[in-house]
Formats: structure tokens, sequence, C-alpha cells
């Protein structure tokens, strides 16, 4: 699905410009932590009463169930991920929302949210994909990447700490 975006769109404009007031940060419970901290730093430049940080967890659900089936399991993981982002982010300035949604693709549904929710920037982690003896990234990041209305940052942990884990 392509998206067409009025590209002098306010937001747009104040991207331009390293201003960001709404950050859309979408979370997995691996690989965040680098996208949590320049989240924090970003927001300590913006000014107070404007900055906004979204972060968002999506649970894939397989085609073979309902897109709103209760899968009890992955609420539990999401819910206890987005409570140690919160803990993580007690020191930034911005307001601080979380959410969860339900998508039978994470990388569409991470663009639909930064749509909707007019985001200024997209914050995501990323972790290395080995294939073939090559490290790449992974489809999600590829989504957002080709189909995002905003600036997207796509931060990884160093090498050293993906080998440890």
């Amino acid at each position: 699905m392509r998206l067409n975006i009025n590209p002098m769109s306010s937001a747009n404009m104040r991207a331009d410009k390293g201003e960001y007031e709404k950050i859309l940060l979408p979370v997995s419970g691996e690989n965040d932590g680098p996208a949590i901290k320049l989240a924090c730093n970003l927001s300590k430049l913006a000014k107070k009463s404007k900055c906004h940080i979204l972060v968002l967890y999506v649970i894939q659900v397989q085609r073979s169930l309902p897109l709103d089936a209760s899968i009890e399991s992955e609420i539990g993981k999401a819910e206890q991920t987005l409570g140690q982002v919160e803990d993580q982010m007690v020191d930034c300035p911005c307001e601080l929302d979380t959410d969860i949604l339900q998508a039978r693709d994470i990388g569409v549904a991470i663009v639909d949210e930064a749509v909707e929710k007019h985001a200024d920037l997209i914050l995501m982690g990323a972790g290395y994909k080995k294939r073939f003896g090559a490290s790449g990234i992974g489809p999600t990041v590829l989504t957002v990447l080709r189909d995002a209305p905003c600036p997207v940052v796509v931060v990884r942990p160093a090498q050293m700490d993906q080998e440890t884990r």
C-alpha cells in the first residue's frame, strides 16, 4: 500500500528542521535499548510542551487466527516490554504513551500508526539478521524504511552486544 503524503505538511517541515514533536518508537523487547536511549535524548532537545513519544508494540497475528484473537502470552509479553520501556524512560521530559496493536504485518502496522498519529519521526531498534552468512536487516525494518511518511532512524546495538545474546 502506497500512501500519498503532502510533502509540505507541517510535520514534514518540522522534521526537515530537526524538530521532532511526535516520535513513534516501535519496540519488540529485543534490541530496543539504543533506540530508547536516543528517543530520550531527542526528547530533551524538543520543546517540552510539545514533545510526545508513542511507544508501540505490535503483535503479529498468524493468518490462521482472527485478527482480534486474544493471544494472552503475546499480550503479556507486550505489557511487560512496555512496562520496562516506561521504567527506562522515566527521566524523559516528553509526554509518553504506550499502545499495543495486533496486525498481520508489523511493518505495515508501524507505518499506518505513523500516518494516523502524524509522527514526525519513527525511531526503531534493529538486530542483526544472519542470512547465508551475511548480515542484513529484517522485513519489518525494510517495510518501514520503504513506506514511512516521515524520517526513519534505525539504531542497532553494537555487534559485540548481539554476539553475547
